[in-house]
């Protein structure tokens, strides 16, 4: 069993440390295995209310903690992930997390955006953001010849609205 994690806010790592392998990129390994409120964004993102649903798990968000998960491997631009029958291209798409990757299937088009793009507001005001590698990271995605996107939140959606949704952005950022 693997883990990737496309970057290191709380909401995409807090299961790693129940997987024996562990892969994220250099410029957020030192997350993955020193987690804390302000680096994953859980202090400022978690609250009660995300426990409720879960009347079993007797936690409130002051006592919430995304536990270390130090890396077993680190990906970079241009590795590939073998799982067998796919193999998926690390593209390092920075902007929403320094660290930020997405994973390229170029034979089937499918791009597993992580949180540098999905249909949904994006966040890109976190402290570790940085628009101008927003900007570059989006750019280099518009011109992939994407049929599908899998994002880190929401549903999936095409390479047609991937661009469309690109043109808003640089068009809002201009």
């Amino acid at each position: 069993m693997l883990a990737v994690a496309s970057h290191c806010h709380f909401d995409h790592i807090a299961g790693h440390h129940e997987f024996p392998e562990r892969l994220v990129h250099p410029a957020e390994a030192q997350i993955l295995a020193a987690p804390d409120g302000a680096n994953t964004l859980s202090a400022a993102c978690v609250g009660d209310e995300m426990f409720e649903a879960h009347p079993d798990c007797p936690l409130c968000y002051a006592e919430y903690r995304v536990k270390a998960a130090p890396a077993t491997r680190l990906i970079e631009e241009g590795d590939v992930l073998d799982l067998g029958s796919r193999h998926l291209q690390v593209l390092h798409t920075p902007g929403h997390s320094p660290g930020g990757i997405s994973l390229w299937e170029s034979a089937s088009g499918t791009l597993f955006s992580g949180d540098i793009i999905y249909d949904g507001p994006l966040v890109e005001d976190a402290y570790h953001a940085n628009l101008e590698d927003y900007a570059a990271s989006l750019e280099r995605l518009y011109r992939l010849p994407v049929r599908t996107v899998h994002g880190g939140h929401f549903g999936s959606f095409s390479g047609a609205s991937l661009r469309s949704m690109i043109e808003d952005w640089i068009r809002r950022h201009a």
